[in-house]
C-alpha cells in the first residue's frame, strides 16, 4: 500500500489492520465511555469535558487507572 493511500485509510480499513497486526499510520484509540458512568471521573466532576480528557495524556490516564486504583484501596 502507498504512503499516500496509507494515510487515507478509513475508521473500518484502520481497525480491521489493526487487528491483524499491520502496520499504520498512526495509533488507533478505542475508549469505553461507558465506565465513566458510576467513576468518580475528572470529566464527571466537571474538571474537564469527556473531549478534553479524550486529548489530554495524562487525564485519559488517570480516567483509565481509577478503576485499579480503586479496587486496589478495596482490598
Amino acid at each position: 500500500m502507498s504512503e499516500q493511500s496509507n494515510l487515507n485509510l478509513s475508521r473500518k480499513e484502520l481497525f480491521e489492520r489493526a487487528c491483524r497486526g499491520e502496520a499504520l499510520p498512526r495509533v488507533p484509540v478505542w475508549m469505553m465511555r461507558q465506565a465513566g458512568r458510576y467513576l468518580p471521573s475528572t470529566a464527571r466532576s466537571g474538571k474537564a469535558s469527556f473531549l478534553e480528557v479524550c486529548k489530554t495524556p495524562e487525564l485519559a490516564v488517570e480516567v483509565s487507572l481509577q478503576p485499579l486504583r480503586i479496587r486496589a484501596s478495596t482490598r
